[in-house]
């Protein structure tokens, strides 16, 4: 019995639209139910792709290579037999095109600070498809939650130096949709700031005032010396 076609579906073959530049990539269409054979017809943007025949209700495998950005559009697949005038469409089947990122730079705006005071890290992956996720570490251990960045931007975090443990080395992570693509930064040391003494300016004080006595005096002798002496002959 002459059947109909049911709507095909267009779906990827590795099961995610995310790819790379220069990637080949698999897409299907098929459809449910529908008197064979069938005729498959590709369209990105509703200009004409490939076209392919099946004898029966097989997919219809259709082989792209993603070559620009303009690769990634909208595509849709048209299903027609012999019983369903004018053919079935099928959904729209859009790629993202995904970058791996570089590894990120951690930073922050003073590398020496005291006990109790507040500083900054800053985590940058200045390559690599948004958004991004970040994770910040101290000896191996997670101190941040996740801190997805949806912009080109770094992600901060705010720590207070309250022992001499807090001076350890520092990482970040970062991450997107990129498969296997986890990258770690640099390592990161804060380190104690030299505190000056409070008496350390009154000694400096003293020691100029001696001296300058001391000059002061090594000048004043000849005054005092060489009268006496002549007083005395």
């Amino acid at each position: 019995i002459p059947e109909m076609l049911s709507n095909p579906r267009l779906l990827p073959v590795e099961g995610t639209s995310n790819v790379m530049m220069n990637q080949n990539v698999s897409i299907s269409c098929h459809v449910d139910s529908g008197s064979p054979p069938i005729r498959y017809t590709l369209f990105k943007r509703d200009q004409k792709v490939s076209t392919l025949n099946r004898p029966d209700l097989s997919p219809s495998l259709f082989n792209l290579t993603i070559n620009s950005a303009s690769d990634v559009g909208e595509y849709k697949c048209k299903a027609e037999n012999n019983i369903t005038s004018g053919g079935k469409y099928s959904n729209s089947l859009s790629f993202t095109l995904i970058e791996p990122i570089s590894k990120p730079v951690l930073s922050s705006l003073t590398s020496q600070a005291k006990k109790g005071q507040n500083v900054t890290l800053s985590c940058l992956s200045v390559n690599g498809s948004l958004p991004i996720t970040y994770i910040f570490f101290k000896e191996q251990k997670s101190i941040s939650q996740p801190v997805k960045m949806q912009k080109r931007e770094a992600a901060v975090i705010f720590l207070v130096i309250n022992s001499s443990s807090d001076f350890g080395t520092y990482k970040c992570r970062a991450e997107n949709s990129f498969r296997n693509n986890t990258k770690y930064s640099n390592s990161f040391n804060f380190t104690l700031a030299e505190e000056r003494s409070h008496s350390q300016p009154l000694i400096i004080s003293l020691v100029l005032i001696l001296l300058l006595f001391m000059i002061g005096f090594a000048l004043a002798i000849p005054f005092f010396i060489i009268p006496s002496y002549k007083a005395s002959e």
